[in-house]
């Protein structure tokens, strides 16, 4: 997992899981984001209720940017559920996907579109 030292002392309240590996590849497949972010739906601010599987937490949304699915996930997601948190960071380690702090779209671009 490309976690960087900068993500560790961010004072952003987001990360972004990037759909792009060490590598440089996309992950696929392409509605990886939404998947995840679905699966993530039950895990929200006062817990599930009738019919919350049928929007996503807003601590885990999937985006995309400059051409980068990616899904932004809070950091009060840590706090309040870790073990939801904590099969958010072994999915991306385990698909050795990018995770960076939140930031611009054109960072994300000048970040990652060497790829």
């Amino acid at each position: 997992m490309s976690v960087t030292t900068e993500q560790d002392n961010s004072n952003s309240s987001e990360l972004f899981i990037v759909g792009v590996t060490s590598h440089g590849k996309k992950f696929r497949p392409s509605d990886w984001a939404e998947r995840l972010a679905g699966v993530m739906s039950p895990f929200r601010p006062g817990g599930p209720k009738p019919g919350s599987h049928l929007s996503y937490s807003p601590w885990c949304v999937p985006n995309s940017f400059s051409g980068f699915k990616c899904v932004v996930i809070n950091r009060q997601l840590q706090a309040v559920e870790p073990m939801a948190w904590d099969f958010l960071m072994n999915f991306a380690k385990d698909n050795d996907l990018q995770i960076t702090p939140a930031c611009s779209a054109q960072a994300l671009e000048e970040k990652f579109h060497h790829a």
